[in-house]
Order: structure tokens, then C-alpha cells, then sequence
């Protein structure tokens, strides 16, 4: 069987955009790269590392295809494609930001890159659930990590002071940054706590949460690009329910009355009615179906035990 060659130790053919293009697909998809980070196939990736990497408008590859590349340009999109499959970075750690819609965040190591189902919700500012998004006073994003749907949360309610929650002092320099990227000092209040520990008799309209909710199994199974993230930000227990249990626990003493917890739970919805069959836990549309966020009203949590 002939022996393997490096690819990436003969590009010098590569001339234009287009031809550095195929070349990012092919290795792409030789390499078996798993995308899930703002991308799910290696065109598109491709297309995205090539264009932030030559200070290109992410939405006009066309144009470009057939410029040809300064040596210096061929060297830099060698580095971040030969990265890309030889260490499974994420896109989105290499480039150092990451979209949700319209909105870019800053993300590291540090952080999990920004995805969440609730971040489309927020677009329309949790209607029908929230008929006044000017009546929404008090807000928390718990598990805020990068601080992305606080931030979110802060455009969907210009008038809630928002307190952005975090057991990770990493992640909170992640957000600090992009709070004051988006000059939101004054209205997002980073918070260090293990879930609601720390929140002492604080209460809110609205409380949302993107927690960990990955079981041990998928732990175990994940792809290296997804080991890559911190594991604190993923893991959580046996079932993936040990994080939602707290905050269900804790949520009634952090609620005004109407108020509301919005929570995003992967694929664990059978597990968890199975786990409180008690609560009657509204599931929220979204692109993907209603499978993975919920909402529950402070008033849902009478008389019940948790």
C-alpha cells in the first residue's frame, strides 16, 4: 500500500480563493471532521475560515473566487485549514468569534461556543409566553458562559436589569468582554454561582438557562471537536438531568409572581416528564421541533415537591 502523504506540505499549486476552497473541502471531508459549531457540512465551514481569515464579507465568497493570494495570505489560510484537521479545533476557537442570527461573541477555550434554541426564541421576544417584553424588569441567564443570551436577552428587554450567571470565573471573563463589546456594563451584572447558590433572595420576571445537559453516555461518545469545549459546560451526571434538577428545585424562590423559567434541555425531554411528571412543562416551538426547551410558570411549581 503506498504511503500517505502530507497534503498540507505541498499547496504551493494554490493559487486562488476557489483553489484554496476545494483544497479546505477536501481535507475536510478526508479528515472526517465533525461540524456542529455555526456549521454542519465542510463547504460551508471551509468557506467561513477562508473568508474571516482573509478579512473577506462572510456573505460574498462569489466574488472572490477567483482573486489569487499574497504568498503571506496562502500561508495564513494554511495554518488555520492544517489546524483545523489536525488538531479538530472548532471554527469558532480558531477564528475567535462566533454567531448567533446577527449577533457575533467573542468565544475561547474558555467557553462553549455559543449554540442554543432559545437564542431564535428570544428574536421574538418569548412571544406569546411574555405578552410585555417592556413589563420584564428582572431577568437572569443562568449558565451564562460566553454571556451570548444575556446579551440577547438584553435586546429582547431593553427595560430588565439582567444578571448573568456562571459557576466558571473563566467564562465570566469571556462574557465581561463581550458585555462590554456590546456597552452593557450597566445593564448585565455578571454573577459567579454554582446555579442559583449564590443569588441569595434575588428575583426575577424571567429566568432562561442553556445548563449541561449531556448524560454519560453521549460524554463518552462525544466527537473530539466537542472535547475540545469544557467539560464543566457539558457534563451533567448519569442521566444529563443533574443541573435541571437544581435549577427546578431552586426556580419558585427566584420567580415573581407570573414569572417564567425558559430552559433548554438537548434531547432529554422523555427523561425529564418521566423525572417530574408532576410539573406540567410547556415545550416551546422551535426550528427543530419542541423537544428541547420548556417553560414553566412560577405558579406551575405549587404544591409540588422537588
Amino acid at each position: 500500500m503506498p504511503k500517505k502523504t502530507d497534503a498540507f506540505k505541498d499547496t504551493e499549486s494554490l493559487i486562488t480563493i476557489r483553489d484554496w476552497l476545494r483544497f479546505a473541502v477536501s481535507r475536510f471531508n478526508e479528515a472526517g471532521l465533525f461540524f456542529g459549531h455555526g456549521t454542519d457540512n465542510a463547504f460551508d465551514e471551509a468557506a467561513y475560515l477562508i473568508l474571516h481569515t482573509l478579512h473577506l464579507p462572510l456573505d460574498r465568497l462569489e466574488p472572490f473566487l477567483d482573486a489569487s493570494l499574497t504568498h503571506g495570505e496562502a500561508d495564513q489560510l494554511k495554518i488555520i485549514i492544517e489546524r483545523r484537521v489536525k488538531e479538530r479545533v472548532p471554527a469558532a476557537y480558531l477564528t475567535h468569534e462566533a454567531w448567533l442570527g446577527e449577533y457575533r461573541f467573542y468565544v475561547d477555550e474558555r467557553v462553549i461556543v455559543p449554540r442554543s434554541f432559545i437564542a431564535e426564541l428570544l428574536r421574538e421576544q418569548l412571544s406569546p409566553w411574555v405578552e410585555d417584553s417592556e413589563a420584564i424588569h428582572s431577568a437572569a441567564d443562568i449558565c451564562t458562559g460566553s454571556g451570548c443570551l444575556a446579551i440577547l436577552m438584553s435586546h429582547a428587554f431593553p427595560h430588565a436589569e439582567i444578571d448573568a450567571v456562571d459557576i466558571s470565573a473563566d467564562a465570566l471573563e469571556v462574557a465581561k468582554r463581550n458585555m462590554a463589546d456590546y456597552g452593557l456594563q450597566d445593564q448585565v451584572h455578571l454573577i459567579q454561582s454554582d446555579l442559583m447558590a449564590e443569588l441569595a433572595d434575588k428575583k426575577y420576571d424571567l429566568i432562561i438557562t442553556n445548563p449541561p445537559y449531556v448524560n454519560a453516555p453521549s460524554m463518552a461518545e462525544l466527537p473530539e471537536e466537542y472535547r475540545r469545549e469544557p467539560e464543566l459546560a457539558l457534563a451533567s451526571g448519569a442521566d444529563g438531568l443533574e443541573h435541571v434538577r437544581r435549577i427546578l428545585a431552586d426556580a419558585a424562590d427566584h420567580l415573581n409572581p407570573g414569572g417564567l423559567l425558559v430552559a433548554e434541555i438537548g434531547h432529554n425531554r422523555e427523561a425529564l416528564e418521566t423525572a417530574f411528571p408532576q410539573l406540567p412543562f410547556t415545550w416551546l416551538d422551535t426550528s427543530s421541533g419542541d423537544q428541547f426547551v420548556f417553560l414553566l410558570r412560577r405558579e406551575d411549581f405549587a404544591g409540588t415537591c422537588i
